[in-house]
């Protein structure tokens, strides 16, 4: 069973989320937005190891709280990301542009590639890769349990802004057209930003993709 706990921290008010396999034991961070040992208190109160940090992307709020989390555990989660956003990852994910330093914490050595399959005990995660509001925005499916963690891809009647460095309007809506509306309609999108949504619900009353996935 896939257990959830979100957190919703930092400057530009991110959804972290900690998931943990109740059977194997077995925690992940997917975003530590910011604040990292509130990060590390929620895990450790319940008594998860996290032994893996995914990104959704780099921009600097889904990974300041890294350091944080990697510097509570030995040895320390790797971090993983999609190779085409370590070059943002590197520039500290365009904080510099806010007037923000941080730790950005180890460097990813763990590649996200699309179509493979990441693993929390015997709970899998499919990677989709969904470029346009960073180049290498990446989505973690997991069929198993009808949801995905699908980062500043798409929010509720809302998509990532495409108006940052290195992100692209058409990039995104096609990333969306083929990667969030291809998932089965009850699926269950937990995203960066605000309240979670269905692919359902998306295809209903999101104005911005009207008509996509027809």
């Amino acid at each position: 069973m896939l257990e959830i706990h979100s957190l919703t921290l930092g400057p530009a008010v991110t959804n972290c989320y900690l998931i943990h396999n109740s059977q194997s034991g077995e925690a992940a961070v997917i975003d530590p937005a910011w604040d990292g040992h509130l990060i590390v208190d929620a895990a450790k109160k319940r008594d998860w190891r996290v032994a893996n940090i995914w990104l959704t992307h780099a921009h600097f709020d889904h990974f300041g709280g890294a350091a944080e989390v990697a510097d509570a555990f030995s040895p320390p989660p790797p971090v993983a990301l999609n190779s085409a956003d370590y070059r943002l990852w590197r520039a500290l994910g365009g904080a510099n542009e806010f007037g923000l330093d941080f730790d950005p914490g180890p460097e990813p050595t763990v590649d996200l590639v699309h179509g493979q399959s990441l693993f929390l005990g015997d709970i899998e995660f499919e990677l989709r890769f969904a470029p346009g509001h960073s180049p290498g925005s990446i989505i973690f499916y997991c069929p198993q349990e009808k949801l995905a963690f699908s980062g500043d891809v798409i929010f509720q009647n809302s998509i990532g802004r495409t108006d940052l460095p290195l992100a692209d309007f058409d990039t995104l809506m096609h990333s969306i057209n083929q990667q969030i509306l291809s998932l089965p309609d009850e699926t269950r999108l937990l995203v960066g930003h605000g309240p979670e949504t269905t692919v359902s619900q998306e295809k209903q009353s999101n104005p911005f993709i009207q008509g996509l996935g027809k």
